[in-house]
């Protein structure tokens, strides 16, 4: 396994503000590792030091020979004007029948090679970036957020090339899942340190708390012992006769130590105001058609969303998502049709555009208390705050000098300390950790608000959404499915595309296709029927069995008779359950 990237003793600070402090990191060949720590902990960082692009104050950072570099950010290197097979042209130094070929497994062919790059939708601007990356043929990939802003399609079809990539590559990125479906190890960086598991993140989280727990207890039997001696010395210190002993009880309790636990990645918790509980429709649309002077985007859209529903609104980027928020929210007018809030609704809307905005020349607390609510307490105030890391000197810092995504989370952390009834998000895990999104997200799963939101980060959806809205083809209607069924069948749809599927799932015709997908539906019913079944009757047999417990010394024949019917029962549900299993594994392979 050969060494392509070595870093020893790496220190790097901006004024008082540590970045790394004697880091270190080893990285092979065929390495997947998902790079994760809290925002400003150094990940960016980290990338911009190994191209080149950040200096560092000590340490090596060595690059072995035969080491080529791939680095996908945020930022763009297409001119203005530019056509797609131009950008890749200048960018490789490739002809274009080279260009054209490895832009067709990122399905772009065709007119959309010769289009203007910023005439593409964001997903897709992605897809040529990674497209350039990859005609320069690297061998370790360092993407940083690269799922930011695309859409479920293109994340997707990114997911299925880094599953296949024969090379290494370091990820950052906000969504678990991502990290989850993509990397095998995980790179924490922490309080100036590189921590390199050799497993996937859920394994390494687990590993964390196991040994966080550990280290708990260990201090309070510590602290336990020093209490126990310290009562000693109280006691005995003064008298002549155990001065002695108590001289050296005083320095056993020297002795001990407690293991310092450096302020570990803390489970979040954000709460978020609850309104008042009322039934009835919070927003009614009818024959509503979106767009803007020029150009309609989606018409005939009728639909109701009932108060305290938590509605994700899904598909690819360009097809309306962002227009639909906007209209909703009153910042674009309507072409046509109608749409009609509830009674008494207050509504919050976060766009990707509004941080952008905010440049009003006072701290971060004092903006805060001003904006929040006259009966929001100052401990409110900043427990909210902190939730979006704003601690301490973050409190302090002056609107105009934060960040993009600084202004992003302060904008979040405003809009959660208002009384909404609705609240309407573009977009808002963008400049958040993952442990952040997730904490917003059981926030608002949790609230009694109704939320209407666009996001691609897959944990965030799952999370939060009990109802989804597809916006495809210029129609905006509910889909009647859960979200991981529009996730299975995209990824189905890219696959074929891709001709990543076998042969006969392809030519499978629409009924066939369609009279399997009925039977694999039919199967999960009588699954779920069946786990029901086997819950219900172990909840019997628990119950019957505590009779006997609590009457020990009486019999009863028809409750004896009872269990010994139950056990059958369960028995034969869980055959058939495991062999309802199979056929699905089978089925599924086939889908």
């Amino acid at each position: 396994m050969a060494t392509i990237l070595q870093i020893n003793g790496l220190a790097k600070a901006y004024g008082m503000q540590v970045i790394f402090g004697n880091a270190s990191l080893t990285l092979n060949d065929r390495q997947k590792v998902g790079v994760i720590g809290r925002n400003g902990s150094g990940k960016s960082t980290l990338f911009k030091i190994i191209v080149g692009d950040e200096d560092f104050d000590e340490g090596v950072v060595k690059v072995y020979p035969g080491t080529r570099i791939g680095y996908l950010t945020q930022h763009s290197q297409y001119l203005p004007d530019e056509s797609v097979i131009d950008f890749l042209m200048r960018l490789s130094g490739r002809e274009d029948f080279e260009c054209g070929k490895v832009a067709g497994k990122f399905q772009i062919k065709g007119e959309m090679l010769n289009a203007k790059i910023v005439s593409l939708a964001g997903g897709f601007q992605m897809r040529v970036k990674l497209i350039a990356m990859l005609l320069q043929e690297p061998n370790l990939l360092l993407l940083d957020e690269p799922t930011n802003y695309l859409d479920l399609s293109t994340q997707i079809l990114l997911e299925k090339f880094l599953e296949n990539y024969k090379g290494s590559f370091l990820l950052i990125s906000h969504d678990r899942e991502f990290i989850k479906r993509t990397c095998n190890e995980t790179l924490e960086i922490e309080h100036g340190k590189m921590t390199l598991f050799p497993r996937p993140i859920e394994e390494y989280l687990e590993y964390k708390e196991e040994q966080l727990s550990m280290v708990e207890k260990q201090n309070l039997k510590v602290e336990k012992k020093k209490k126990h001696l310290q009562q000693f010395v109280d006691r005995f210190g003064a008298k002549a006769s155990k001065a002695s002993q108590a001289q050296s009880k005083m320095k056993q309790i020297d002795r001990l130590k407690t293991i310092e636990i450096l302020h570990p990645l803390s489970t979040t918790k954000i709460k978020i105001a609850r309104v008042e509980d009322k039934k009835g429709v919070a927003l009614t649309l009818k024959d509503l058609e979106i767009g803007y002077s020029d150009k309609s985007i989606a018409k005939e859209i009728s639909l109701s969303i009932d108060r305290g529903q938590r509605i994700a609104v899904l598909g690819d980027n360009g097809q309306g998502k962002t227009t639909f928020l906007k209209t909703l929210a009153g910042e674009l007018a309507k072409l046509s049709g109608d749409y009609r809030w509830g009674h008494n609704i207050k509504i919050a809307y976060y766009a990707q555009h509004i941080p952008a905005t905010l440049n009003f020349d006072e701290t971060v607390k004092n903006y805060l208390t001003r904006v929040s609510p006259p009966d929001v307490t100052d401990q409110a105030i900043f427990e909210m705050a902190g939730n979006f890391l704003f601690k301490d000197e973050a409190l302090k810092k002056k609107i105009p000098v934060l960040s993009g995504g600084e202004k992003a989370r302060l904008c979040l952390a405003q809009l959660l300390l208002e009384k909404n009834e609705v609240i309407l998000l573009d977009e808002p895990t963008n400049h958040l950790d993952f442990e952040t999104v997730e904490a917003l997200a059981l926030a608002l799963q949790n609230s009694n608000v109704t939320i209407i939101f666009v996001s691609h980060n897959r944990t965030f959806v799952e999370i939060v959404a009990n109802g989804i809205i597809e916006v495809k083809n210029g129609r905006i209607k509910f889909y009647h499915h859960n979200y991981e069924e529009y996730v299975y069948h995209l990824q189905r749809e890219i696959e074929e595309d891709l001709g990543l599927l076998d042969d006969s799932k392809i030519s499978m015709g629409k009924d066939e296709r369609k009279e399997l997908r009925i039977k694999i539906k039919e199967a999960q019913k009588r699954g779920r029927t069946l786990e029901k079944s086997i819950a219900n009757l172990e909840e019997e047999k628990k119950v019957l069995l505590q009779w006997f417990e609590a009457h020990f010394n009486e019999f009863s024949e028809e409750k004896s008779a009872r269990i010994a019917e139950i056990d059958k029962k369960i028995t034969a549900n869980e055959q058939e359950w495991m062999e309802l299993e199979l056929e699905l594994e089978v089925l599924n392979k086939r889908n």
